[in-house]
C-alpha cells in the first residue's frame, strides 16, 4: 500500500475553526493555516472569503486538506441581508450577484488553465450570461421528511418530526423549512409549515434514516412558469397508506392553492436508500393530471414527475440561446446536413434547432428511456419534423452506427456531471465532425475533456458560461471545439 503523506498542520477527523482567505472552483473557500514550518491550505466548500467557519478535516495529504463545513461563526463583510429562511442549498444567497458571478467565472477560467491546459482561455472567452430572475427560479423542489430535527437554538439534533432540507453534512437530519427560501415558490414554502403539521396530526411517522423505517418520506413540487400551476408528488412507504387520510390531504392543498394544483401523485418507495423514487415504486394518480407543461422558446413541453426538465427554465432559454448561436454560426456545416445530439435529455436543444434551421437531420441519443419518450412526445406536440431519438448508451450507439463516420460536420454535446467516458470521447472523435458545441453543467470534467479534444485537433474558439443556479457554486459553460 502507498505510504499516506504526512503533515504537522492538522489531522483527519480534527475538528478547526478557521478564517476563509480565496475562493477556488466548485464553491471551495481556502483558508490557510501558518506557523513556523510554514503555511498549510484547507479547502472548506460553500464558504467565502471573509467568512469565520468551524469544519471537520476529512482527508488530509502533505500540502493541503479537505475539510466538511460544520457552521459559519462569522460572515464575510461582502453579505448583506436577505428576508429568505436560510438554507444549505443556496450558501451563497447572501452574496451580492455581481460578486458571485465575478467567483464564479474567475475560478471556472483557472480551471481551463489548470486542467484543460488552456494558456488564453481569457481571450476567448465570449459572455457571461446572468439568471434572467435571481429570486425564485427554480421550477421544482424536493421536500425531504425526518424524524430526526435540526434545533437551531440547542445547537443539537432532536427526536422530532421534521420537513424541509437535510442539514448541510448529514444524512440522517432534517431542517424544518418555515417560509420562503428564496429559491423555488414563496407561496408553496410559506405554507409548507401547514402541510408538515397536516402530516404531524396524522400520527404516522417520518422517515428515521438511522433505523430505516417510516411512513413519510418526500414532498415534491413541479411548478410551470407558463401556466403557474404546481404538480405534487406525496413519496411514502407502502404499509400504513389506508390510515392515512389522502382526501384530507387533497383537501388541503386545494384550500391552500386553489386552482393552481394541477394534481397529486402518491408514490410508494419502500427501499432503504436515499433516493427519492425507487425503481420498484408504484405510481398512482390520486387526483387531477400527472404532467404540467412549460414553454422554450416558443415550444411546449409535457413535464411529468420522471422528466428531466431544466430547473431553471428562464436562464434555460437563454443557454439553449447561445447553443444554438454557436451550432448556427456556420449554417452550411448544419443546415442539410446531419447533426448529432448526444446525451440529449428530453431533446430540447435538438427540437430547437431542428426548428431554426432548413432541412437538417437531428439525432438525438440519451440512456435514459423515460427521456427519450418525452423527447418522441414533445416533437410530434410542437409538430418539429426532422428529429430522430433513440434511447441508448452513446458510446454503444456510435458502434452500432459507423456509416456516420465522416458524415456529421457540427455535434452537440450535453453530458451529465461525470463528463464524457473516454472511450466514448473516442468515439466521438472518431466521428470526424469539424465543429462540437459542448455543453457542461461541471465546467470540471469539460476541462479534463478538453485536453483529449485538443490533442485530437481541436481548439477552443468560444466559450461562453451561464448562472443556472444563483446562490449556489454551480456554473454552466458552452465551448465552441472547432478543427
Amino acid at each position: 500500500m502507498p505510504r499516506r503523506e504526512r503533515n504537522n498542520f492538522v489531522k483527519r477527523g480534527e475538528i478547526i475553526s478557521i478564517t476563509i482567505e480565496d475562493y477556488a472552483f466548485g464553491g471551495k473557500g481556502i483558508g490557510r493555516i501558518r506557523n513556523e514550518e510554514g503555511e498549510f491550505v484547507v479547502f472548506v466548500p460553500n464558504t467565502l472569503p471573509g467568512q469565520t467557519v468551524r469544519c471537520q478535516i476529512k482527508k488530509t495529504s502533505k500540502r493541503y486538506a479537505e475539510a466538511k463545513l460544520f457552521e459559519v461563526l462569522s460572515p464575510s463583510d461582502q453579505e448583506v441581508e436577505v428576508p429568505f429562511q436560510a438554507i444549505p442549498g443556496a450558501p451563497y444567497i447572501k452574496l451580492p450577484i455581481d460578486l458571485q458571478h465575478q467567483y464564479k467565472k474567475q475560478s471556472t477560467l483557472e480551471l481551463f488553465k489548470r486542467i484543460g491546459k488552456v494558456e488564453n482561455i481569457e481571450d476567448l472567452f465570449d459572455e457571461f450570461i446572468a439568471s434572467p430572475e435571481v429570486f425564485h427560479y427554480r421550477n421544482k423542489m424536493e421536500y425531504g421528511f425526518s424524524a430526526i430535527r435540526y434545533d437551531f437554538e440547542q445547537k443539537t439534533d432532536v427526536d422530532e418530526f421534521a420537513l424541509g432540507f437535510k442539514k448541510r453534512g448529514t444524512w440522517w437530519c432534517a431542517e424544518n423549512l418555515d417560509k420562503d427560501s428564496g429559491l423555488f415558490d414563496a407561496e408553496v414554502e410559506n405554507n409548507l409549515k401547514n402541510i408538515r403539521q397536516f402530516c404531524i396530526d396524522s400520527g404516522l411517522e417520518p422517515w428515521h434514516a438511522p433505523q430505516k423505517k417510516g411512513f413519510f418520506r418526500y414532498f415534491v413540487i413541479r411548478k410551470s412558469y407558463k401556466t403557474n400551476q404546481i404538480l405534487c408528488n406525496l413519496v411514502t412507504t407502502s404499509p400504513q397508506i389506508s390510515h392515512f387520510d389522502m382526501d384530507g390531504f387533497v383537501a388541503l392543498l386545494k384550500e391552500l392553492f386553489g386552482d393552481r394544483i394541477a394534481g397529486l401523485i402518491h408514490t410508494t418507495n419502500d427501499e432503504i436508500g436515499d433516493r427519492t423514487l425507487a425503481v420498484t415504486g408504484n405510481e398512482r394518480l390520486v387526483f387531477g393530471e400527472d404532467r404540467i407543461v412549460e414553454n422554450l422558446l416558443g415550444l411546449n413541453f409535457e413535464i411529468s414527475m420522471k422528466s428531466f426538465f431544466q430547473t431553471n427554465p428562464k436562464s434555460a432559454e437563454k443557454l439553449y440561446s447561445k447553443v444554438i448561436d454557436y451550432a448556427l454560426e456556420k449554417a452550411e456545416t448544419v443546415n442539410g446536413k446531419i447533426v448529432m445530439d448526444l446525451f440529449c435529455g428530453t431533446g430540447t436543444i435538438g427540437q430547437i434547432l431542428a426548428s431554426k434551421t432548413t432541412d437538417a437531420k437531428i439525432i438525438g441519443v440519451d440512456i435514459v428511456e423515460d427521456a427519450i419518450k418525452d423527447a418522441k412526445q414533445n416533437a410530434k406536440r410542437n409538430g418539429i419534423e426532422g428529429v430522430d431519438f433513440f434511447a441508448a448508451d452513446v458510446g454503444k450507439f456510435l458502434n452500432q452506427y459507423p456509416e456516420y463516420n465522416g458524415k456529421i460536420e457540427t455535434i452537440v454535446l450535453d453530458p451529465p456531471r461525470a463528463g464524457i467516458a473516454p472511450k466514448t470521447l473516442l468515439k466521438v472523435i472518431k466521428l470526424g465532425a469539424s465543429r462540437m458545441v459542448y455543453v457542461s453543467c461541471n465546467p470540471a470534467t469539460q476541462a479534463r475533456d478538453t485536453e483529449t479534444l485538443m490533442q485530437a485537433g481541436y481548439k477552443i474558439t468560444k466559450m461562453s458560461m451561464v448562472d443556472q443556479f444563483p446562490h449556489t457554486a454551480h456554473i454552466e459553460s458552452i465551448v465552441l471545439f472547432e478543427k
